[in-house]
Protein backbone atom coordinates (compact mmCIF):
# COMPACT_ATOMS: atom_id res chain seq x y z
CA UNK A 1 0.00 0.00 0.00
CA UNK A 2 1.22 3.36 -0.89
CA UNK A 3 0.84 6.56 0.70
CA UNK A 4 1.13 10.50 -0.71
CA UNK A 5 3.75 11.38 -2.55
CA UNK A 6 7.21 9.46 -3.62
CA UNK A 7 10.11 11.14 -2.13
CA UNK A 8 13.31 10.53 -2.78
CA UNK A 9 16.49 10.68 -1.11
CA UNK A 10 18.73 13.76 -1.63
CA UNK A 11 21.21 13.42 0.86
CA UNK A 12 23.09 10.87 3.19
CA UNK A 13 23.25 11.82 6.92
CA UNK A 14 25.39 10.69 10.18
CA UNK A 15 23.43 10.92 12.83
CA UNK A 16 25.91 11.76 16.27
CA UNK A 17 24.15 12.34 19.82
CA UNK A 18 24.25 11.44 23.69
CA UNK A 19 21.49 9.45 23.10
CA UNK A 20 21.98 8.54 26.97
CA UNK A 21 21.33 12.66 27.84
CA UNK A 22 18.62 14.64 27.19
CA UNK A 23 15.84 12.79 24.97
CA UNK A 24 15.76 15.36 22.52
CA UNK A 25 18.58 13.48 20.97
CA UNK A 26 16.35 10.31 20.44
CA UNK A 27 13.93 12.32 18.86
CA UNK A 28 15.96 13.87 16.18
CA UNK A 29 17.13 10.61 15.51
CA UNK A 30 13.78 9.20 15.00
CA UNK A 31 12.93 11.77 12.92
CA UNK A 32 15.93 11.88 10.79
CA UNK A 33 15.17 7.72 10.50
CA UNK A 34 11.36 7.77 9.18
CA UNK A 35 12.25 11.25 6.66
CA UNK A 36 12.27 9.74 3.40
CA UNK A 37 14.14 12.45 1.86
CA UNK A 38 17.46 11.58 3.67
CA UNK A 39 19.05 8.22 4.17
CA UNK A 40 21.06 7.59 7.67
CA UNK A 41 24.00 5.27 7.08
CA UNK A 42 25.48 5.75 10.43
CA UNK A 43 24.33 5.99 13.92
CA UNK A 44 27.14 6.87 16.43
CA UNK A 45 26.74 8.11 19.80
CA UNK A 46 29.07 10.25 22.63
CA UNK A 47 29.61 10.51 26.23
CA UNK A 48 27.73 12.71 28.41
CA UNK A 49 29.15 15.36 30.36
CA UNK A 50 30.83 14.11 33.71
CA UNK A 51 29.70 17.61 35.20
CA UNK A 52 26.23 16.29 35.53
CA UNK A 53 26.45 12.75 34.58
CA UNK A 54 29.14 11.32 37.17
CA UNK A 55 28.04 7.63 37.60
CA UNK A 56 25.52 7.68 34.81
CA UNK A 57 25.33 6.47 31.41
CA UNK A 58 27.88 6.84 28.60
CA UNK A 59 28.53 6.46 25.10
CA UNK A 60 27.94 2.60 25.22
CA UNK A 61 24.36 3.41 26.51
CA UNK A 62 23.54 5.76 24.38
CA UNK A 63 24.24 3.18 21.17
CA UNK A 64 22.45 0.82 23.65
CA UNK A 65 19.48 2.89 22.96
CA UNK A 66 19.76 3.71 19.59
CA UNK A 67 19.62 0.20 18.48
CA UNK A 68 16.13 -0.10 20.81
CA UNK A 69 14.70 3.03 18.52
CA UNK A 70 16.13 1.13 15.59
CA UNK A 71 13.97 -1.93 17.09
CA UNK A 72 10.75 0.44 17.74
CA UNK A 73 10.60 1.90 14.28
CA UNK A 74 11.39 -1.55 12.20
CA UNK A 75 11.59 -2.07 8.88
CA UNK A 76 14.35 -3.92 6.81
CA UNK A 77 16.76 -1.29 6.77
CA UNK A 78 18.91 -0.71 10.18
CA UNK A 79 22.43 1.33 9.65
CA UNK A 80 25.05 0.37 12.02
CA UNK A 81 25.55 2.33 15.53
CA UNK A 82 28.54 2.62 16.78
CA UNK A 83 29.41 3.86 20.06
CA UNK A 84 32.18 6.92 20.94
CA UNK A 85 35.07 8.05 22.91
CA UNK A 86 34.31 7.78 27.17
CA UNK A 87 37.00 10.32 26.90
CA UNK A 88 37.31 13.87 25.42
CA UNK A 89 39.46 14.62 22.11
CA UNK A 90 43.10 13.59 22.37
CA UNK A 91 45.29 10.76 22.51
CA UNK A 92 42.46 8.36 24.09
CA UNK A 93 39.71 9.62 22.26
CA UNK A 94 39.56 6.94 18.79
CA UNK A 95 36.50 4.94 18.65
CA UNK A 96 34.18 2.59 16.71
CA UNK A 97 32.49 5.43 15.75
CA UNK A 98 35.32 7.78 14.80
CA UNK A 99 36.44 5.56 12.30
CA UNK A 100 33.07 4.84 10.84
CA UNK A 101 32.15 8.40 10.40
CA UNK A 102 35.46 8.03 8.16
CA UNK A 103 34.85 5.06 6.21
CA UNK A 104 31.61 6.53 5.02
CA UNK A 105 32.84 9.69 4.25
CA UNK A 106 35.34 8.25 2.03
CA UNK A 107 32.96 5.90 0.27
CA UNK A 108 31.81 7.10 -3.02
CA UNK A 109 28.25 7.60 -3.51
CA UNK A 110 26.25 10.01 -5.62
CA UNK A 111 24.43 11.59 -2.12
CA UNK A 112 25.84 14.65 -1.10
CA UNK A 113 26.90 13.51 2.74
CA UNK A 114 25.84 15.50 6.22
CA UNK A 115 27.04 14.99 9.46
CA UNK A 116 24.22 15.73 12.14
CA UNK A 117 25.65 16.13 15.76
CA UNK A 118 23.91 16.78 18.38
CA UNK A 119 26.22 16.40 21.06
CA UNK A 120 29.91 17.11 21.59
CA UNK A 121 32.05 17.25 18.67
CA UNK A 122 34.34 14.37 20.08
CA UNK A 123 33.86 11.84 17.61
CA UNK A 124 33.96 14.57 14.82
CA UNK A 125 37.07 16.18 15.52
CA UNK A 126 38.41 12.70 15.97
CA UNK A 127 37.78 11.29 12.88
CA UNK A 128 38.99 14.77 11.09
CA UNK A 129 41.89 14.58 13.02
CA UNK A 130 42.77 11.19 11.89
CA UNK A 131 41.72 11.86 8.46
CA UNK A 132 42.13 15.00 7.39
CA UNK A 133 40.67 14.72 3.85
CA UNK A 134 37.16 14.15 5.03
CA UNK A 135 36.97 17.53 5.60
CA UNK A 136 35.79 18.34 2.47
CA UNK A 137 34.09 15.68 1.64
CA UNK A 138 31.10 15.88 4.13
CA UNK A 139 29.09 18.75 5.46
CA UNK A 140 28.77 19.18 9.51
CA UNK A 141 25.30 20.44 11.18
CA UNK A 142 25.86 21.50 14.30
CA UNK A 143 23.50 22.10 17.55
CA UNK A 144 25.93 24.16 20.11
CA UNK A 145 28.35 27.18 20.81
CA UNK A 146 26.92 29.87 21.13
CA UNK A 147 26.60 34.39 20.20
CA UNK A 148 27.58 34.86 23.76
CA UNK A 149 31.11 33.58 24.12
CA UNK A 150 30.96 34.14 27.91
CA UNK A 151 27.80 32.07 28.30
CA UNK A 152 28.01 28.05 29.49
CA UNK A 153 27.11 26.04 26.69
CA UNK A 154 26.67 21.94 27.21
CA UNK A 155 27.52 20.28 23.68
CA UNK A 156 30.40 23.01 23.05
CA UNK A 157 32.06 22.65 27.03
CA UNK A 158 31.80 19.05 27.60
CA UNK A 159 34.70 18.75 24.91
CA UNK A 160 36.05 22.50 24.08
CA UNK A 161 39.10 21.06 22.36
CA UNK A 162 37.36 18.90 19.94
CA UNK A 163 35.15 21.94 19.41
CA UNK A 164 38.24 24.42 18.83
CA UNK A 165 39.78 21.56 16.93
CA UNK A 166 36.47 20.98 14.36
CA UNK A 167 35.90 24.32 14.04
CA UNK A 168 39.82 25.33 13.25
CA UNK A 169 39.14 23.03 9.77
CA UNK A 170 39.27 25.41 6.51
CA UNK A 171 37.75 23.28 4.03
CA UNK A 172 34.79 21.82 6.48
CA UNK A 173 31.71 23.52 5.91
CA UNK A 174 29.55 23.82 9.09
CA UNK A 175 25.85 24.70 9.53
CA UNK A 176 25.38 25.64 13.09
CA UNK A 177 22.56 26.40 15.75
CA UNK A 178 23.42 27.85 18.24
CA UNK A 179 23.12 28.38 22.27
CA UNK A 180 20.03 31.32 21.00
CA UNK A 181 19.04 29.50 18.27
CA UNK A 182 17.84 26.03 19.66
CA UNK A 183 16.70 27.56 23.06
CA UNK A 184 14.07 28.69 20.30
CA UNK A 185 12.55 25.30 19.70
CA UNK A 186 10.65 25.23 22.92
CA UNK A 187 7.62 23.05 23.47
CA UNK A 188 5.27 23.07 26.13
CA UNK A 189 5.81 19.58 28.38
CA UNK A 190 1.53 19.21 28.29
CA UNK A 191 1.28 19.46 24.27
CA UNK A 192 4.65 17.03 24.20
CA UNK A 193 2.85 14.92 26.07
CA UNK A 194 -0.36 14.75 23.98
CA UNK A 195 1.46 15.33 20.63
CA UNK A 196 4.22 13.17 20.86
CA UNK A 197 2.90 10.31 23.28
CA UNK A 198 -0.27 10.52 20.54
CA UNK A 199 1.98 9.28 18.15
CA UNK A 200 1.89 5.31 18.12
CA UNK A 201 4.27 3.42 19.38
CA UNK A 202 7.27 5.48 18.06
CA UNK A 203 6.00 8.53 20.17
CA UNK A 204 4.89 6.46 23.09
CA UNK A 205 8.46 5.01 23.21
CA UNK A 206 10.29 8.50 22.71
CA UNK A 207 7.81 10.16 25.46
CA UNK A 208 8.51 7.45 28.11
CA UNK A 209 12.40 8.73 28.06
CA UNK A 210 10.98 12.15 28.92
CA UNK A 211 9.24 10.71 31.68
CA UNK A 212 12.28 9.45 34.06
CA UNK A 213 14.33 12.53 34.34
CA UNK A 214 17.66 12.17 36.02
CA UNK A 215 17.87 13.88 39.82
CA UNK A 216 19.39 17.25 39.17
CA UNK A 217 16.74 18.35 36.45
CA UNK A 218 14.08 20.45 37.67
CA UNK A 219 11.65 20.52 34.75
CA UNK A 220 9.40 23.38 33.89
CA UNK A 221 6.27 24.10 31.82
CA UNK A 222 8.50 23.90 28.34
CA UNK A 223 11.09 20.91 27.37
CA UNK A 224 13.28 22.49 24.32
CA UNK A 225 13.47 19.92 21.34
CA UNK A 226 16.96 21.35 20.41
CA UNK A 227 18.54 19.03 18.66
CA UNK A 228 15.76 18.75 16.04
CA UNK A 229 17.05 21.81 13.55
CA UNK A 230 19.07 19.23 12.20
CA UNK A 231 16.48 17.34 10.34
CA UNK A 232 15.91 21.14 9.15
CA UNK A 233 18.94 20.51 6.89
CA UNK A 234 19.00 17.29 5.87
CA UNK A 235 15.35 16.35 5.56
CA UNK A 236 13.95 19.42 5.06
CA UNK A 237 14.65 22.84 3.59
CA UNK A 238 16.76 25.29 5.68
CA UNK A 239 15.12 27.98 3.16
CA UNK A 240 12.41 29.36 5.55
CA UNK A 241 14.82 29.00 8.09
CA UNK A 242 17.14 32.55 9.18
CA UNK A 243 20.76 32.73 8.77
CA UNK A 244 23.99 34.68 8.82
CA UNK A 245 27.86 33.77 7.75
CA UNK A 246 30.41 35.05 9.59
CA UNK A 247 33.82 36.65 7.37
CA UNK A 248 36.41 34.51 8.33
CA UNK A 249 40.03 34.80 7.05
CA UNK A 250 41.12 33.41 3.84
CA UNK A 251 41.76 30.12 4.34
CA UNK A 252 41.58 30.28 7.68
CA UNK A 253 38.77 28.52 9.86
CA UNK A 254 35.70 26.30 8.83
CA UNK A 255 33.14 28.19 6.30
CA UNK A 256 30.17 28.23 8.64
CA UNK A 257 26.88 29.34 8.18
CA UNK A 258 24.67 30.02 12.04
CA UNK A 259 21.22 30.13 12.04
CA UNK A 260 19.59 32.42 14.22
CA UNK A 261 15.72 31.77 13.18
CA UNK A 262 14.86 28.29 12.86
CA UNK A 263 11.62 27.27 10.93
CA UNK A 264 9.71 25.51 14.32
CA UNK A 265 6.33 25.33 12.76
CA UNK A 266 7.49 23.28 9.77
CA UNK A 267 10.12 21.18 11.71
CA UNK A 268 7.21 19.79 14.88
CA UNK A 269 4.75 19.63 11.83
CA UNK A 270 6.41 17.12 9.66
CA UNK A 271 7.83 15.18 12.99
CA UNK A 272 4.57 14.60 13.72
CA UNK A 273 2.74 13.78 10.91
CA UNK A 274 6.20 11.80 9.66
CA UNK A 275 5.45 9.89 13.03
CA UNK A 276 2.27 9.36 12.52
CA UNK A 277 2.25 7.78 8.96
CA UNK A 278 4.67 5.51 10.20
CA UNK A 279 2.37 4.52 12.56
CA UNK A 280 -0.30 3.93 9.95
CA UNK A 281 2.31 2.16 7.60
CA UNK A 282 2.81 -0.28 9.78
CA UNK A 283 -0.51 -1.33 11.57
Amino acid sequence: MTHGLTISPHCRVIVDNDYAGDPDGLVALAHHLVSPANTVTVITSSFLNPRFSAGMPGARDGATLARELLEVIGGTWRPPVHAGSEQPFGGQSGSAASAAIVAEARRNDDLPLYLACGGPLTNVATALRDAPDIAARLTLVWIGGSLDSSAFEYNRDTDQAAAEFVFDQPELEICQFPLETYRRCAYSVAELEHDLGGCGLLGQWLWEHFCDPPDWARIGGIWPLGDSPTVLVTALSAGSSTATIPPRETGRGARRRVYTDPDFRLLVGDMLARFRLHESVRS
